[in-house]
């Protein structure tokens, strides 16, 4: 575990209960993370010798953002392929994206 840098003024039991609090609004790993950096002035959480995403995986809270993220990402290309039908090279990204989405699925069933 890292020590704590010394010109942080913020415990980490304040960044975790911070982290949990902005986890229960339905905020996402990436984004509890530029929010501690604007507007609580800690540059990384990992500074601390914490990890967002196990802080949220200890509580229970663990948020698959990263697959919600691409599932948007698919939808926004799928609308775009129905307005520019010649656009293959977003119709490959959109099968690759979905291909990433099944394979995350399949590993996380084992």
């Amino acid at each position: 575990m890292a020590e704590k840098a010394d010109w942080t003024k913020i415990k980490p039991a304040e960044v975790e209960k911070i982290i949990v609090d902005l986890a229960r609004q339905g905020i996402g790993p990436e984004k509890i993370g530029l929010i501690l950096r604007d507007q609580h002035g800690v540059p990384k959480a990992k500074l601390l010798g914490i990890r967002v995403g196990k802080i949220l995986a200890k509580n229970k809270l663990d948020i698959n953002s990263e697959n919600k993220n691409i599932s948007l990402k698919i939808d926004g290309l799928k609308k775009h392929s129905e307005k520019n039908k010649h656009d293959y090279t977003a119709m490959r990204k959109a099968v690759m994206y979905s291909a990433t989405i099944n394979r995350r699925a399949k590993i996380a069933n084992r």
